[in-house]
């Protein structure tokens, strides 16, 4: 069986970039919601129900196609959600990134400055519901978007970094001030967190 993550700090940790009542909503409705889903779609698939969420969106071809989207979406919306709450922190917790980690952003696209324009475009021009990445894909940093609940790990890519731009993460403080949102978001990335997994991987 999947269980919910505890989120790693208070609802309240990070304001007042997002707000408590959305915290809340967010991991106890949306995020309580996927894990529940995918339990209900795996049962009696006990081979399915062992594999960590990892495991499970890297083999989606294993799943059954009268399930295969409803595992999917959820699968993805649990391993999505367990990523986005790990890559932030209260503001005063959340660090620089490493050495490691700053200076392979700098080769990837220039500066740091120049990565975070190009994350937050990337980010405000998704269109509908998804997601925006840093991934580390043969060893390089790429920014990516996916659609709805769609998981880099499912085309084996580790991503360090990931941000939801569905309504329900930013709509009940921006209304439909996406933009404002990423600007804000950046306020509590838990660069420590982000560079953990980045070293992880070398």
């Amino acid at each position: 069986m999947f269980t919910l993550q505890n989120l790693p700090y208070d609802y309240s940790a990070l304001e007042p970039y997002i707000d408590t009542e959305t915290m809340q909503i967010h991991h106890d409705k949306h995020h309580a919601g996927y894990v529940k889903n995918l339990n209900e779609a795996l049962t009696g698939k006990e081979k399915l129900l062992d594999m960590d969420i990892k495991d499970l969106l890297q083999n989606l071809s294993d799943v059954p196609k009268d399930i295969f989207n409803k595992v999917k979406n959820n699968a993805g919306g649990v391993a999505n959600h367990n990523l986005f709450w790990q890559i932030m922190s209260p503001k005063d917790l959340s660090g620089k990134p490493s050495v490691e980690l700053e200076e392979a952003i700098k080769e990837a696209f220039g500066s740091f400055d120049t990565f975070k324009e190009k994350f937050s475009t990337t980010a405000s021009g998704r269109f509908g519901s998804g997601w925006a990445w840093l991934i580390v894909d043969n060893g390089k940093l790429e920014i990516v978007d996916t659609a709805n609940q769609d998981s880099p790990v499912s085309e084996r890519k580790s991503p360090i970094l990931c941000l939801d731009v569905w309504e329900h993460a930013y709509y009940l403080k921006y209304k439909n001030m996406r933009v404002d949102y990423i600007k804000a978001w950046w306020n509590v990335v838990n660069w420590k967190g982000v560079s953990d997994l980045y070293d992880g991987l070398r």
